[in-house]
């Protein structure tokens, strides 16, 4: 049986030419994935796991409930460092002022907290590009859950240029965080289907 929409997809894709920009981005139809770009270079993710949307939920209440009235918490935004990079993090804390006034996509100064949650597919680029490309657009924090790991919660604070070493919290500790603004959890309540 031959599909045609896939097919479709794929031509209108391959008619973009490396590297790309965000406007390329803009003229690829949504079908459900999620593009991002890292200096140019396209990363296409499916849709997220049950146990992924699990922990963000989880995750996004708990920091709902205890944030300060000038802060808000999203999920999956669009994040626009570059014409060349653009990232979709799982979560990000930003000021309710810019969450106002954005229409599309925000930009990395008003990120304070990105967020993401480890999947198979996307291991290696959590650990490592966002790691640096988050670092490298100025956002002060990055939070990194792994799953697989209890789930446990890697926690970057902006050092420079870059982060440094994470701290880690497992499941069945506390995480006491002060950044962006208070909260403490077990990131082992993060998910009851991990």
């Amino acid at each position: 049986m031959a599909t045609i929409e896939p097919a479709k997809h794929v031509a209108r894709t391959e008619a973009l030419s490396a590297p790309f920009t965000v406007d390329d981005l803009l003229e690829i139809p949504d079908d459900g994935f999620r593009y991002e770009l890292f200096n140019g270079s396209l990363l296409v993710s499916p849709a997220p796991t049950p146990v992924h949307q699990d922990i963000i939920f989880a995750l996004q209440m708990i920091l709902h409930a205890a944030k300060p009235a000038h802060l808000k918490v999203l999920s999956t935004v669009n994040v626009r460092a570059s014409d060349s990079d653009f990232y979709i993090p799982d979560l990000v804390v930003v000021p309710k002022v810019a969450a106002k006034s954005v229409r599309l996509m925000f930009r990395p100064e008003d990120v304070l907290l990105a967020v993401e949650v480890v999947s198979p597919g996307t291991a290696a680029v959590d650990r490592n590009l966002k790691n640096a490309a988050f670092a490298a657009a100025g956002i002060p924090a990055y939070w990194r859950l792994e799953p697989g790991q209890g789930p446990a919660l890697h926690v970057y604070e902006l050092d420079g240029d870059s982060y440094a070493e994470p701290v880690v919290f497992r499941a069945g500790a506390q995480a006491d965080l002060s950044e962006p603004f208070p909260v403490s959890f077990d990131p082992g309540d993060l998910t009851d289907l991990a």
